[in-house]
């Protein structure tokens, strides 16, 4: 059994199960030394469970593949599995942090598990158990073309950070005065990329990426009046742009524009 115990730790600090790993199971099933109830238990310990069921598969060895670990999509998902996913993780010697939280299922989480911190305008949850190492060469800037963008915004921006990046915010620069990116020139010559979110016509980025020679990563909002179609005209507009170096996201996707930042942003 403590053989058992032994292998049962290996998986929660997300070492990967090999072949001899695999035979040395396999040899105490056939010897009686653990039961198949018991071997499965350790060739599932990724699994989570809750009434008779799985409702998580926690992808421990993501860290290892790509640099980051697992980030847990918070919507649709129940306070206890959002606890449940973000120990695991945790216990997988991993920091963890959970998108698209909402006020008060957050509230519930953090009363189950202690030591979370929650940004309510990213609605992003997150529990450390180690200092975040850096991993960034450069800064990542992250442009709002307004405020009532800044709930993508900080989403991309706390994500980024998360993510072990530096990061450089500028609120409210929209297209409406041409001249409030012009000030920000040096800012955005000194950022290894840039994050430009915005709704409405979204033409922001287009402007963003005839002004700086970095890469541009565009993101559309829902924000907008009726003729926006709930951020599909700011997608549209951001696809259809004539400026170079510049590649769009979903809209109000702030968590996948963080995230391909800081895979260039990693670059040397």
């Amino acid at each position: 059994m403590l053989i058992l115990w032994a292998r049962h730790t290996a998986f929660y600090r997300g070492d990967t199960l090999d072949k001899k790993q695999l035979m040395a199971i396999l040899q105490e099933v056939s010897s009686g030394s653990i039961s198949l109830d018991e071997a499965a238990s350790s060739l599932t310990a990724d699994e989570l469970h809750e009434s008779n069921r799985v409702y998580a598969t926690v992808d421990l060895d993501r860290e290892k593949r790509t640099g980051f670990p697992e980030v847990i999509f918070g919507e649709g998902k129940s306070p206890d599995q959002i606890a449940g996913i973000l120990q695991r993780l945790n216990d997988a010697g991993q920091n963890a942090f959970a998108t698209r939280v909402d006020p008060e299922k957050a509230a519930k989480t953090m009363h189950l598990l202690d030591g979370c911190t929650y940004k309510e305008t990213a609605r992003i949850l997150h529990r450390e158990i180690q200092p975040i190492p850096a991993v960034g060469n450069g800064i990542i800037g992250i442009l709002c073309a307004g405020t009532s963008d800044l709930p993508v915004a900080e989403e991309a921006a706390c994500v980024a950070e998360l993510l072990g990046n530096r990061i450089h915010r500028i609120t409210d620069v929209g297209v409406a005065g041409v001249h409030r990116q012009l000030r920000h020139a040096d800012a955005l010559s000194q950022c290894q990329v840039l994050e430009v979110v915005a709704g409405m016509e979204g033409a922001l980025p287009s402007v963003v990426a005839g002004l700086t020679d970095r890469p541009v990563i565009a993101v559309p909002t829902s924000v907008g009046y009726g003729a926006s179609f709930g951020g599909l005209s700011a997608l549209l507009g951001m696809l259809n742009s004539c400026a170079t170096g510049i590649s769009v996201v979903n809209i109000d996707n702030g968590f996948g524009a963080a995230y391909q930042a800081a895979l260039i942003n990693r670059l040397s």
